[in-house]
């Protein structure tokens, strides 16, 4: 079947379609009832099935014969240490840590956050929570105590499972500290905090509720598998809101389990036994679909990273983790990718290892310029896939689905939707628009299954904030549109879209521009007030490594490649050099923060920062060049 056919079946006939998914996992209790309504009126999938997501990721393959298959392979630069991980022994580990939280009173129905760094430990964790039906919610390891306090009042853990300390590159990070600020800060108290000790050297204060988690798992029995609804929430995962205040993502249990099989055969083209590596961290939804979840549900060898593509120790560090583990698919951001390319762009250290497992990289979590693709396509001979997905979809919604059909790439698109989601651009009235039209990007109603159940314990908020806009339809938040062969672009968050004299344009389209110049590395193009004409853009760029390019010089070639593709109406007139731009840990830019900075606006440092120093830098780059409110 090509992707044509397969894409259509699933959005005409989606009962048919996603039944037949689900025989491809294993039920406890097959469902009956393939699409129902919610009391609210929103689409449930499965809702009279019974499963368990910890038995699809350990006990089935142990069962099936395949217990001395590695599960897990954690390599950790930061502490020079390799481990590996069989079925077996994952499942051991997973089992007694469950009977041990079983010892200490928590249940199915009960909610327990997790922080931790990028330990095995950690998807140890998740998986003991699934394994009795405790509901979990992963917290970024190293979030400040305010923004985990609000966490816990929010979801109201009766336990958090926590180590004694991360690793940021060289600099070790005491969690405990941390975790203890947040407990006395929240007015919600958990019973219990179940410590990792690493042994690393951070304080690790005791506290009257503490349990050790090595002592733990040594004296408790195994816990079996508890069966659970389909609609049972796996986890809560928060990401961050416009009003300040994070919302939590629900994710239930079967729809989930049944999508991240379905994606990792149809999307990824995984087969079981490939050693599948996501370079990202379990606090994130990547970490949650496709380093621990989607990968053990489909018997791949999934890796495990504590690092970051350079600095640990060079950017030579993926190509040594391809090369030694046989990486055969790998996922990342573009981020590391334009980091990796800017400390090295001439790609002498890919030279130096043997990347012949490797057959396809795939790039998702801030939009990939054609400059970064194209640098890749020419260092790496495998397909560099851009796709497109929200920590509200929990997989894939667009890319180009290579377990299907290999469809020509299309550099500054994401592909084409994935079966299940029928994508719409739509006006500002609702109305939809035509090829190269560019407009809200929505999903027809029902999303397919493993999308996100609700906001937690906070219905009206989630009505309000994705499903009023456009009545049966969901609505994304971002902008885009569909060419005459129905590929898509995306152009960012609605609220990335600039008016200059009443024109509205996209600063993605002139990023991609300002990227294409040789000496930039990556780049954010942002909207500042103007008094004349409502808004002008900003263009703020890294170099490359060893590119020696004066000021002025790269301003006016920049100001000169962007007058010549969107014309003079683009007004860009000011290019700032900066060492680097502000992002969150995951890699995205925070453009909206630079936007508040530069306007003279008042702005909070968001705990998602990955170092707030570098706010003083750009105030310091605005004023020198006396730009925005610094003139």
């Amino acid at each position: 079947m090509n992707y044509k056919e397969i894409y259509t079946d699933s959005i005409n006939q989606p009962e048919e379609f996603w039944a037949a998914q689900a025989d491809t996992i294993e039920w406890y209790n097959k469902p009956n009832t393939i699409l129902s309504n919610d009391e609210n009126g929103y689409p449930l999938w499965y809702k009279d099935g019974e499963l368990n997501v910890c038995y699809l990721a350990l006990d089935k393959h142990i069962q099936d014969g395949y217990g001395d298959q590695v599960a897990m392979i954690y390599d950790s630069p930061v502490t020079q240490n390799i481990k590996k991980y069989t079925f077996s022994e994952v499942k051991t580990e997973v089992a007694k840590l469950a009977g041990g939280m079983q010892s200490l009173g928590l249940k199915k129905g009960d909610t327990a956050v997790i922080y931790m760094p990028m330990i095995p430990q950690a998807a140890f964790a998740m998986l003991a929570c699934a394994r009795i039906g405790v509901t979990h919610s992963v917290v970024f390891g190293g979030f400040a105590p305010h923004e985990l306090a609000i966490r816990i009042d929010d979801c109201k853990p009766r336990a958090i499972i926590t180590a004694s300390s991360g690793i940021e590159i060289d600099r070790l990070i005491a969690y405990k500290p941390l975790v203890d600020e947040a407990i006395e800060l929240a007015n919600h108290k958990p019973k219990k905090v179940i410590v990792f000790n690493r042994k690393l050297g951070a304080r690790v204060p005791f506290k009257k509720y503490d349990v050790d988690y090595d002592a733990l798992v040594y004296g408790s029995e195994e816990a079996p598998c508890v069966p659970l609804n389909a609609t049972h929430p796996l986890y809560v995962l928060y990401t961050s809101g416009t009003t300040g205040k994070p919302k939590g993502i629900v994710r239930d249990s079967g729809g989930y389990a049944v999508a991240l099989k379905f994606s990792m055969k149809h999307i990824y083209n995984a087969k079981e036994g490939d050693v599948f590596w996501a370079a990202s961290d379990v606090g994130w939804v990547v970490g949650h679909s496709y380093i621990v979840y989607g990968p053990l549900i489909n018997r791949n060898t999934t890796i495990i990273f504590e690092g970051k593509p350079i600095k640990t120790p060079d950017a030579s560090t993926f190509w040594r983790m391809i090369d030694e583990h046989k990486v055969n698919i790998m996922f990342t951001a573009p981020t590391a990718i334009r980091a990796i390319k800017k400390e090295d762009p001439n790609g002498d250290f890919i030279k130096e290892y043997n990347l012949s497992s490797l057959k396809t990289q795939f790039l998702a979590g801030e939009r990939c310029d054609v400059a970064t693709l194209e640098w890749y396509q020419e260092h790496i001979p495998v397909p560099a896939i851009d796709h497109w997905w929200q920590t509200e979809s929990g997989w894939p919604m667009i890319a180009n689905m290579m377990g299907v059909e290999y469809l020509p790439i299309k550099p500054g698109s994401v592909g084409k939707a994935v079966c299940g989601f029928d994508i719409k651009i739509f006006g500002e009235n609702g109305t939809e628009l035509g090829p190269n039209e560019e407009g809200y990007v929505v999903l027809k109603l029902p999303l397919p299954p493993g999308t996100l159940l609700d906001l937690w314990k906070d219905n009206p908020r989630f009505q309000a904030g994705y499903l009023n806009k456009f009545p049966g339809y969901y609505f994304s938040g971002d902008g885009g549109f569909k060419d005459d062969e129905d590929y898509i672009y995306i152009t960012g968050r609605v609220d990335d879209v600039i008016n200059v004299a009443g024109h509205r344009l996209s600063t993605a389209e002139m990023e991609e521009i300002v990227a294409s110049h040789h000496a930039v590395a990556e780049c954010a193009v942002i909207g500042i007030h103007d008094d004349l004409k409502g808004q002008t853009p900003l263009a703020l760029v890294v170099t490359k490594h060893g590119e020696e390019i004066e000021h002025y010089q790269l301003e006016q070639e920049i100001v000169k490649l962007v007058r010549q593709q969107i014309g003079a109406v683009a007004s860009l007139r000011n290019v700032v050099i900066v060492n680097r731009l502000p992002k969150t840990r995951s890699g995205k830019i925070l453009r909206k923060l630079m936007r508040s900075i530069a306007d003279g606006e008042e702005f909070q440092i968001p705990s998602t920062i990955d170092d707030e120093a570098i706010v003083d830098e750009i105030i310091e780059v605005l004023t020198k060049y006396q730009i925005g409110c610094y003139k």
